[in-house]
Order: structure tokens, then sequence, then C-alpha cells
């Protein structure tokens, strides 16, 4: 017998590992919120109570002012003042996120982007923006609810959020009239409500529902439990899931109003009971919305088995590297928050400084997949215009990079149907930037992409 080499391999050494690293696990902590003239004497109890966050939230754009008055140049005031005039969002910033903004540079700051408009930073629309880009209302068939994919529908239940982002989706509806948006009204209504409950129940293929809104962290604990019964007693239901920014925003409410958590963990367990899933789905678009109290509202959850997934939004100058991306994910999962989906931003008025383009977040989603774990990795979709749902980021039929004009197809939710995503125009080279200037180019290189769709997918 031919005896086989020994084969003297030295281990697989790998070097020491720089200690930046571990940065996720860096969560700000102590009374941070003390840096804000306003709330420099708001002790620790006062602001770890939702009650308090709540009262305190700003609605208006000169209260807003008047809280950073001193920790910010006149100038970024006045521009503050017209870009609230220009956007179709109204205000609503909790006292939390207000202490998170880094004054001594707001207009950078990934939160402030997020959050409060500054008229100079606003760009042109799309031209191919429309106010419900999604087409939600069209697929519509009671009110409040959108039944697009064949066994899961979207359940608005009220239109009120905790905080106001400037690149809702549904700022059609999400929030008060504002100078530049009449509102959609879909306010918490039990018959409204009524109908959609029998229209689910009318569709056996119905098997999971999102509770959102709007943001169901605005939901009465006797809402969300009369909510909750309803759904998971409905025989064909298999999942519900409640939808909310607050985690990012408020996480105070989940540390302190114990009749609200209280309700969510009553429908969890009714869920668990009946062998179907209950779980929370959140909102975290960068790391800095993660403290130390973030942790503490998650370990609630945590420790009740309460599943929380997150669902970002890819946002120019706030989470458009690989690096912040990467950040944010090992920081999520720091906090037992799985990372579910990353949007590419949608079309959305008045936020189009906020977009990114599809190349981008190819170029993110190849770095952060294999930084961590698969089931801690987000899956980076495109929501497509005109209801065709949600497609993986790389699953175009084509990209035409210099027009930024990519087509998907929805096989399972939309058969034979061209959806059109749209790059931001001044990401674009001058060439093309003058094309959709001209309404008949816009055309041509809308035509010439669906022909390549057709003809030569990739």
């Amino acid at each position: 017998m031919t005896e086989l080499p020994v084969l003297n391999t030295p281990p697989a050494l790998r070097p020491p590992v720089d200690s930046s690293i571990f940065d996720y696990k860096d969560l700000l902590e102590g009374e941070f919120w003390r840096r804000i003239p306003a709330y420099a004497d708001v002790d620790a109890a006062t602001f770890l109570d939702h009650r308090w966050q709540a009262k305190k939230t700003i609605f208006r754009a000169d209260k807003l002012l008047a809280a950073i008055e001193g920790l910010v140049p006149g100038g970024f005031i006045e521009d503050v003042e017209r870009g609230f005039h220009r956007a179709p969002m109204a205000v609503r910033v909790s006292p939390y996120l207000l202490s998170l903004i880094d004054w001594s540079n707001p207009a950078d700051d990934p939160l402030r982007l997020q959050f409060i408009p500054m008229a100079s930073r606003f760009l042109p629309d799309h031209p191919k923006l429309g106010l419900d880009s999604l087409g939600e209302q069209a697929d519509a068939p009671v009110p409040g609810l959108t039944h697009r994919y064949p066994d899961k529908a979207l359940f608005l239940v009220l239109d009120t959020c905790p905080v106001y982002c400037r690149f809702c989706t549904r700022s059609y509806a999400v929030g008060q009239d504002t100078d530049q948006v009449e509102k959609v009204s879909l306010k918490a209504n039990k018959s409204r409500w009524e109908q959609v409950f029998a229209y689910i129940a009318s569709r056996p293929e119905l098997e999971d529902i999102v509770i959102s809104g709007g943001d169901s962290y605005n939901l009465r604990a006797d809402w969300i439990e009369e909510i909750g019964t309803r759904l998971l007693n409905t025989p064909n239901i298999r999942r519900i899931r409640f939808a909310s920014k607050g985690l990012a925003v408020m996480p105070q409410k989940v540390l302190s109003d114990d009749a609200w958590f209280k309700a969510i963990c009553v429908v969890s367990d009714l869920g668990r009971s009946l062998g179907k899933e209950v779980a929370f789905h959140t909102h975290f678009n960068h790391s800095k919305e993660i403290t130390g109290i973030s942790a503490r509202a998650l370990r609630r959850f945590f420790n009740a088995g309460i599943k929380v997934r997150n669902q970002s939004v890819l946002l120019r100058g706030v989470n458009d590297t690989k690096e912040k991306m990467a950040l944010l994910v090992k920081r999520m999962g720091h906090i037992n928050v799985t990372p579910y989906y990353v949007y590419i931003h949608d079309l959305v008025q008045g936020a189009e400084d906020l977009r990114t383009t599809v190349q981008t977040a190819v170029e993110i989603e190849k770095y952060v997949r294999g930084s961590t774990a698969g089931f801690n990795t987000p899956t980076f979709v495109v929501d497509a215009p005109g209801g065709g749902g949600k497609r993986g980021v790389h699953s175009y039929e084509t990209y035409q990079r210099g027009s930024g004009i990519s087509v998907y197809t929805a096989p399972s939710v939309k058969p034979g149907k061209y959806f059109l995503y749209f790059d931001p125009v001044d990401q674009l080279s001058e060439e093309y930037q003058e094309r959709w200037r001209n309404p008949a180019e816009q055309t041509k290189m809308i035509e010439a992409a669906l022909h390549e769709a057709r003809h030569n997918p990739k």
C-alpha cells in the first residue's frame, strides 16, 4: 500500500483584529439629553417616561427651533423654517430623537437628515414620481387594506406615528395636511376596521397580516388586543406582525408603558397557544439610533419571547456606505433585532436628496453579505413602483446605468407586467441629466429599457 505523504501544513492563523471591529457594542449611555438646553434639568426618571416623551414631542416648526436655539447658527434655523413649508410631511420629533442629533454639525447629521428638512438641500422630484408611488391605494379592496401578494395583506390601522420621517412612503396619508399635500384619511375607525376584518375572513388565501399605518406604536392597549385577537382567531390567518418606527425614536414606551407592552404580550401568547406567529417589525436606519435605552427595550421583547425584525431604508448621507450599513447590521444583531429588509428609497415627494442608486445598493449588499451570519443579514430590495412588490435589488431584468432605469418583473404578483425604478437624476452624468429634462427623451429612455428587458434580459 502506498503511503500518503504527510502534509506539514501550518495552522491557518488569523491576525489579531483591530479593536474598532467591536464598535457595534459601544452604545450611548448616560444622561446625554442634558446637552440640549431645553432638557438640561430633566432627570433620568422623567426622560425615561413615555408620557413625558409624548407630552414634549414637538409638532410645530417654531417649537422645534426654540428647543435648539443657541445650539445652531441663525442661517440653519432660517433654512429649516423654509424646509418645513416645502416638505410633504408634518414635523413630529421626540425629545429622545432631538437629543441624539449632533447639533455642532446638524446639516450632515444622519438623524437630522431623516426628520428635519433643510430647504437648501431639496432637489427637484424625479419626473416619474407620484404621491402614492407604490400604488397601495390601487391594490386596496377596502379602505386601509392593501392586498398585493397572494397570501399577505397590509392593514393600515391608523394614520399617525410617534415621529414623521421625511422619506415616508405613505406621505399621501400619514400625519396632518401640509402646505404641499392634502392627506387621504385613514384615521382609527372601528367601522372601517370591520370592513377589513370581513374582507380578510372572506379570502382563504390570506395567511399573513402586517398591522401598520401610521404606526402600531400609537395604538391603544385595548386596540392592540382587539385587533390581534380578531386576526389570530380568524382561521386562515397564520402570522401577524406589528410594524412600528417607535423603537428607534421612543424606546421609553416599551420600558414604561406597561399596559401597551402587556397587550403585545397577550397577543403574542395567544398566537403561541394557537400555533401562530406574532412578531414585531421596527425601523432602525443608523447605528446612532441604537442606544443603551434601545438595548433595554429590546431585552424586554427578548425576555417575553417576541421576535423583533428590522426594515431599513437606504438613505443618502445616512447609511449609504458599506461601513455605515455593516455597523448598523452588527449593532442590531447585538441587541437581538434581526435585520430583515433594506429598501431602496421609494420615489417620495420632497425627499429626492435622500435617494441613492440601485448600483449603490448592489455594492453595499455584496459587502454586508458575509460580514455576519446569514440569518442576521438583510435582503436588499426594490419595492417596485406601480405595485410590483418587493424585488431583490439585483434581480432586475435590465439596469441601464446611464439613464438610471432598472426594470423588474413580479411573476407571482402581477405576471406579464414590467416595473421601472429610477435612480435620482442628480446622480447621473450631465448628458443623461439633460435628457431627463426633455419629456421626449424620457420616453425614449424608458422605451429603450423596456425593449432590452423584453428582448435581452440579463
